[in-house]
């Protein structure tokens, strides 16, 4: 007497079609997710989940000082975030903005110490326009070393842009620590605080901003870069190629398009705005060339774009919202004994949960029987 055992197959396949919904409503989801597994750590560490999100989100966005502070740290998040949208966009994974931020800091830096030695008196906006182009030049051309490995050798750009992160941070590291320390310092590792003349304004103060606020001009940055990628993606012919390439590199080559050199220019435009983050933090915010001068703006802005789904007004509101979470993190370390650590914890569940959403929306599980 035999017993035909049924065997199942689990399959995974591609959706045809991924309905408009799934797309808007999985990010949401995700969020949520990751905040529900946030209050489990939250009573974990004896603390009431409730009251702390509460505390997190007054520290954030209660008070204008909190609103003005989250604009601070949204200003970099938009600028490398929006840098890497560009390159996700034709499915090249840029993983270094973190290094490309250093970079931009660095050439910045260095317009803001030696332009007035080799320029009489120059004026606020030389230093200004000089700093931005060379905080976008130096983030560009480090991106260029990935992106002429990736179009001739198709070496694999995540890891070179990963590995270029600490090349660029110990390169900061070695020039605070000895050819431009200060020599005022006191052995602290940090170069001579800028001129006054180098350093951004501040946006003109909105009703519900202090007069003391830190909002500087890379938030103007922030909202041209926006639009001009906006208009790049959706009004040239130069969007549709990298849209087209980052479907199908092997079809768009075929159709007649220089994928080679689409690479190269995607990456420098995606490292150039990420090292316009960089020039925007020292010249704005810390008015010297020191060490950590990312708390890890390049790798949260990878989360950012992919939970805006690269769209760039989409990431300069997710941008914000990260923002104030780095803000209230900071706020909950004073007030509630917690880590500051925490709010990079929420950052990678979000970002664990929008990966694992946007599979399952991409993709469906098949469960068949066979004989």
């Amino acid at each position: 007497m035999g017993v035909n055992a049924a065997r199942w197959k689990i399959r995974v396949e591609e959706r045809l079609e991924v309905p408009r919904w799934a797309n808007i409503l999985s990010p949401v989801v995700a969020v949520v997710l990751a905040l529900l597994v946030g209050m489990v750590i939250f009573a974990l560490n004896g603390v009431n989940p409730i009251s702390a999100y509460i505390f997190m989100f007054n520290g954030a966005f209660g008070s204008g000082y909190g609103i003005a502070e989250t604009f601070v740290k949204m200003i970099p998040l938009a600028l490398s975030g929006l840098g890497v949208s560009m390159a996700f966009r034709m499915r090249l994974w840029n993983i270094g903005a973190e290094g490309q931020i250093y970079m931009g800091a660095f050439a910045a830096a260095g317009i803001a110490l030696y332009l007035g030695k080799i320029w009489a008196n120059p004026g606020p906006a030389a230093y200004i326009i000089l700093a931005l182009l060379a905080g976008f030049a130096a983030g560009g051309l480090w991106a260029m070393i990935p992106a002429i490995l990736k179009a001739y050798l198709n070496v694999n750009e995540i890891i070179t842009t990963l590995m270029m992160n600490y090349i660029a941070i110990f390169w900061v590291d070695w020039l605070v620590n000895s050819p431009w320390r200060d020599p005022n310092s006191l052995g602290f590792p940090f170069s001579p605080q800028f001129p006054e003349a180098a350093d951004l304004p501040r946006t003109p103060g909105l009703f519900f901003l202090p007069k003391n606020h830190r909002v500087h001009l890379g938030l103007v940055f922030g909202l041209l870069a926006a639009l001009a990628i906006w208009i790049i993606i959706t009004r040239t012919k130069w969007g549709f190629e990298i849209k087209a390439i980052g479907q199908g590199p092997k079809a768009a080559h075929s159709a007649g398009m220089n994928v080679a050199r689409n690479i190269l220019l995607v990456l420098l435009v995606s490292g150039g705005l990420a090292g316009i983050a960089g020039m925007a933090e020292v010249t704005g915010i810390i008015h010297r060339l020191q060490r950590q001068i990312s708390p890890g703006y390049g790798y949260t802005a990878i989360i950012v774009a992919w939970l805006a789904r690269l769209d760039p007004w989409a990431i300069l509101l997710v941008a914000f919202l990260f923002g104030g979470l780095l803000v209230a993190g900071d706020q909950i370390q004073i007030s509630m004994g917690l880590p500051s650590a925490i709010s990079f914890i929420l950052q990678a569940l979000i970002l664990f949960f929008v990966v694992s959403s946007d599979i399952l929306v991409r993709y469906r599980i098949t469960l068949s029987a066979s004989d």
